[in-house]
């Protein structure tokens, strides 16, 4: 699958705009051309994958939550 720089802006601001952060980044993967990374300043958040089936396209985002991560935030 191939992205096209206009549908990486796109969702770039679309994720900033939902989430209320500026310093949010959609990048291409080095090594999969299948999705895209999900940054905050520089950190990966997650893999946003596209589904084209039927002509219907939508936009998955798996985003990976360590136990850690969740004992910084109480």
């Amino acid at each position: 699958m191939t992205w096209n720089n206009d549908e990486v802006q796109k969702l770039q601001g679309y994720f900033q705009r939902t989430f209320g952060l500026k310093t949010l980044q959609v990048r291409t993967r080095p090594k999969a051309a299948d999705s895209l990374e999900l940054l905050k300043d520089g950190e990966f958040l997650g893999t946003i994958y596209k589904d084209d089936e039927d002509g219907d396209i939508s936009y998955n985002l798996t985003m990976s939550i360590l136990d850690i991560d969740l004992e910084e935030a109480a």
